[in-house]
């Protein structure tokens, strides 16, 4: 009996010394693991972060390589003077300014995206050593975009002196074939500039307006408005109807169509095709708020974007405890409600795609500077935001707008188009608002999405429709030469 009992602890201990080792062996596995994986997949990230000297590292071996646009282009390059001095040039200048970037005085644009490919070299181990021989840099890997030198010129044309963003980007597949922001800066210059791009911070010239840019989206909303009343009315919307005198009034306060105008009486197709106010406050007032609020997240609203642009997160403060006039103005795009272009044009391309939503992106593939294969992008889908009925119900909406409505500017030509105008006030002074537009074309196949806003011009029909109307006739007619014959 004693023996045994002296026996007991000694068992104990074992016990809990292999406890103590299965433990101490899962933890450290686990910390493998992760380490492994971390260096696996995070591996760009820790390379691109400001404090990791690798990057100082590889720029002393490899000099930064060539941005090109969809079709070979230049787009930024590193020209090599005398003794090897780099300087760092962008062909186009202000052009691409925001989209494509700068690589000094920090990032941004494509050369932040792209940096770990630009600074690293695949070219074969032959061509190091014949580079380390003769004492140069090797060059560093080629970054192909998506984006499309014709259309982005035709885009910068358009915004021309204006204030404002130009997106186009393929439905299908959520590529960037444009992307312009005014007001510009040339980023060959961006060293001499930058303080002076600094101390100015009325015009924010360094923003880039199509992803960071937060606007009220004024009657563009109405696609929202309009996506939860089909919702919540699935049976009986297509029966509403309204007698619009110019105005909306209740005894939480008053909404008025733009410029007073009177729109009769109006159903649901005819008051979305006018952009009717007062029809569409009388849509939202009979809303459920909840359930609007969740329609809204299911698009994105206080959602990060899935995408590789830094970009701002829109918003849309529907709420029960919101007053009926705040829900009033909130219905027609206004109030505290704002978007950024970027998500505007992604929510137009899901209604193009049938309801699924594409990850806009600009990042093509990468090649060494021999021409080798090193990666390739894909389009992703981030899901679907709305069943295809229901974006089929939005498409028709839109068709009538430019059939008979306030884009009816963008009638009549060799392809049918879709859309919808915005005409969102900003400040107190009646009359200020932006111009906004969003659509697709054709119709019967949607393939390309172009989003606009020009800022304080006024109405969406008559400014950003006709900047529309030549981006979407610029791509149809590259279109026909690409597929012509030679």
């Amino acid at each position: 009996m004693e023996e045994r009992k002296k026996r007991t602890p000694r068992r104990d201990n074992r016990r809990e010394i292999l406890v103590s080792g299965v433990i101490f062996t899962l933890l450290f596995a686990a910390m493998i693991w992760y380490m492994t994986r971390f260096v696996a997949t995070g591996r760009q990230e820790m390379v691109d972060n400001s404090y990791n000297s690798r990057q100082e590292i590889l720029l002393s071996q490899n000099y930064r390589g060539t941005i090109y646009s969809r079709d070979g282009d230049v787009l930024a390059q590193t020209v090599l003077g005398a003794g090897q001095d780099e300087t760092r040039v962008y062909p186009y200048g202000e052009l691409f300014s925001h989209i494509v970037g700068y690589a000094t005085q920090g990032r941004m644009g494509v050369e932040d995206a792209a940096n770990y490919y630009l600074i690293n070299t695949s070219i074969p181990l032959g061509s190091k050593a014949a580079n380390d021989m003769a004492g140069v840099k090797n060059p560093g890997d080629n970054v192909y975009t998506t984006l499309d030198v014709e259309l982005q010129k035709i885009a910068g044309e358009q915004l021309n002196v204006y204030k404002g963003a130009v997106i186009v980007t393929e439905v299908k597949t959520g590529k960037v074939l444009a992307m312009v922001s005014h007001p510009d800066f040339d980023p060959n210059e961006i060293g001499a500039i930058w303080d002076d791009l600094l101390e100015d911070s009325d015009s924010s010239v360094l923003l880039n307006r199509a992803t960071q840019g937060l606007y009220p989206p004024g009657s563009t909303f109405k696609i929202l408005t309009a996506l939860a009343y089909i919702r919540q009315n699935p049976d009986t919307y297509q029966d509403y109807s309204f007698s619009c005198s110019g105005s909306y009034q209740t005894d939480a306060g008053s909404i008025h169509c733009y410029h007073g105008s009177s729109h009769g009486k109006v159903d649901f197709t005819r008051a979305f095709a006018k952009s009717c106010n007062s029809a569409f406050a009388d849509i939202g007032m009979s809303l459920d708020r909840e359930a609007f609020q969740e329609t809204l997240e299911q698009l994105l609203f206080d959602r990060a974007l899935p995408t590789e642009f830094a970009s701002k997160r829109s918003t849309a403060p529907i709420s029960e405890e919101m007053t009926d006039s705040e829900m009033m103005q909130a219905s027609i795009g206004q109030g505290k409600t704002q978007i950024t272009p970027l998500h505007l044009n992604m929510i137009t391309a899901a209604i193009a795609n049938g309801g699924v939503m594409m990850e806009p992106y600009v990042l093509d593939r990468v090649e060494s500077a021999e021409g080798g294969k090193v990666k390739t992008f894909r389009s992703q889908t981030y899901g679907r935001v709305m069943s295809e009925e229901e974006a089929d119900v939005l498409k028709g909406l839109m068709t009538e707008v430019v059939a008979s409505g306030t884009a009816s500017r963008l009638s009549g030509r060799e392809y049918t188009a879709a859309g919808k105008t915005g005409s969102a006030e900003y400040n107190n002074v009646k009359g200020d608002s932006h111009a906004w537009f969003t659509g697709f074309a054709p119709v019967e196949d949607p393939r390309v999405c172009v989003t606009i806003i020009v800022e304080g011009a006024g109405s969406g029909g008559d400014y950003a429709v006709p900047m529309a109307r030549r981006i979407f006739d610029g791509y149809f007619k590259e279109e026909a030469q690409s597929e012509s014959p030679e």
